[in-house]
């Protein structure tokens, strides 16, 4: 039975870059090496962001276009 059987890769976290959309009632928010421009707007509701921190699962991202 595969029900009984946790993830045994432990779980990385680290201190990651991330830009969170200004408007009041938004949550959106985007990690630093995930966004397409050097200032992103949301992709939400098209207000402003900020730069900002968050302790976050570590994820790679391998595409060319970010990089």
């Amino acid at each position: 039975m595969a029900f009984g059987r946790r993830n045994t890769e432990e779980v990385v976290m680290e201190e990651t870059d991330i830009w969170e959309c200004t408007a009041e009632g938004c949550k959106a928010w985007i990690r630093d090496n995930f966004k397409s421009e050097d200032v992103p707007e949301c992709p939400i509701c098209s207000s402003a962001m900020h730069k900002t921190t968050r302790e976050l699962q570590v994820v790679a991202n391998t595409s060319k276009r970010y990089i």
